[in-house]
This record gives structure tokens, sequence and C-alpha cells, in this order.
């Protein structure tokens, strides 16, 4: 399939408040990516009519860190695809290590929020990534089994696989190059055997010269902390730039 254009993905998780959340929208904003690289960001839930008042007309995508896993209905403290569509939303993060150690959901949780962000013609984020650590062939073993769980039944326009190596989220520095370019290879092999049009991310203690080592074997990164320096995300969006393959399409 054609490569798709790089993407930096930004998950504010809960560290800023409203008011700075809204300032680094605002500065965000103003730091606009350059025209050949895709940036999303992802505020809390409050914090999505901001995103969309601040970065609309922007080029800079906002989105969702989680998703309801039904369309509609009692489903307290939930927040529907329906809705996020509504709002502007283009993205949802779905999976990530954090919502399955915390929150405990499992791959029957995260397929159903897949297929309602299908419904509702959003783009999944899904998180994929071993625990432990394990031998690169391993990982991908355990990656490509929940991509493959958490599409089965559905079948989304588009999917963004984070890989992010659970051992690897908060530590010092990112996985090793060669183990996160094979587990990249495998599962771009798995999105193209499924027919799915798909980019893969790296996630996990990525940062500037993160692309750079990876060499191309994926199609950006997916941030946290390290993009509340919106200076240090700037890095990244040029280099991000820099490490687009020729011919790659922009994202509808």
């Amino acid at each position: 399939m054609t490569r798709r254009r790089p993407l930096v993905a930004v998950s504010l998780k809960a560290y800023l408040g409203a008011a700075d959340t809204e300032r680094w929208l605002g500065t965000v904003r103003d730091t606009a990516p350059a025209a050949d690289v895709d940036l999303a960001v992802l505020p809390a839930f409050p914090l999505l009519p901001a995103a969309a008042r601040l970065l609309g007309g922007s080029g800079v995508a906002w989105g969702a860190q989680d998703v309801a896993p039904a369309a509609h209905g009692a489903q307290t403290g939930e927040v529907t695809a329906g809705l996020l569509a509504e709002l502007g939303c283009t993205i949802a993060v779905v999976g990530h290590a954090e919502r399955r150690a915390t929150f405990h959901e499992d791959d029957d949780l995260v397929r159903a929020k897949v297929a309602r962000l299908a419904e509702a013609d959003l783009t999944p984020l899904l998180c994929v990534g071993e625990r432990d650590r394990v031998s690169p062939r391993e990982a991908a073993e355990v990656a490509t089994a929940q991509l493959e769980s958490a599409l089965r039944g559905s079948a989304p326009r588009e999917v963004v696989v984070g890989y992010e190596p659970v051992w690897a989220i908060g530590a010092p520095r990112p996985a090793p190059a060669e183990h996160v370019v094979t587990v990249a290879h495998v599962l771009r092999e798995r999105l193209d055997a499924l027919g799915v049009e798909g980019r893969v991310l790296y996630g996990g203690a990525a940062g500037p010269g993160t692309l750079t080592a990876l060499a191309g074997a994926v199609d950006g990164v997916f941030l946290g902390r390290f993009a509340h320096d919106v200076a240090a995300l700037r890095d990244v969006l040029d280099e991000a730039a820099a490490a687009r393959p020729a011919g790659s399409e922009a994202r509808p």
C-alpha cells in the first residue's frame, strides 16, 4: 500500500489543567506543522470544545484519549464516538497500556471501542505492545495478536497503530531501534495482509532523534509529556518532515 505522510500524535493525558491546556493549544496553533506532516493533539474530554475553537482551520487535528464502548444510552461518565465526531474529532486512542492496567480493559472492550469509532468514521489510534521485555519476534507476535483482535468484526477506514512496548513507557530512552524496526515491519505487513489502510507510530520515551534512529521504519511518533514543551514538539515535527518518504500521501 502507499505510504502515508508522517503523523505526530500528542496525548496530554491528565497532566494539564484547563487554562494550561488552552495556552498549550494556542501555542501549538501558532506553531503549526510543515505542510507535509500531520499533527493530532489529544486533550482531556472537557477541553475538546476548546481544541475545536482554537485549532479549527489551523491544519492541526484534535481527538480524544478514549471512547465509550457502546454507541449511546446508559453509560454514565462515558463519551460516545458520535459525540466525539460532533465535536470535530477525527481520531481517538484505544487500548492504551494505562487503560488496560489501571482500568482493567480487555481485548473484548478494546474491540468494541474500535467498532464504535469505525461506525462514526473516526480513526482509531490503537495502542499495542508487549508488557515485558522480550525478543523482537516475540514482541511482534504479541502486538500483531492485539491488532488482529481489535479489528475483528469491524472495518475502520484507517487505523493508526501506536506501537508502545509497555516496558519502555516512561523510560529514560526509547526501545532499541532494531527492536522497534522488527516489530513495526511485522505490523505493517499484517495491516497490508488485512487490507487495512494504516500508519504505524512508535511511542514509549519517543522524542527528538527517534524517527531518525528508526530510519523510516515507522510513520511517526506518539508523544506524551515530552511534547508539553512546544519547542521540543517543533523539533520532532521538523524531523518528521525531513523523514517523509518519497511519494507518500496526505491524509484525506
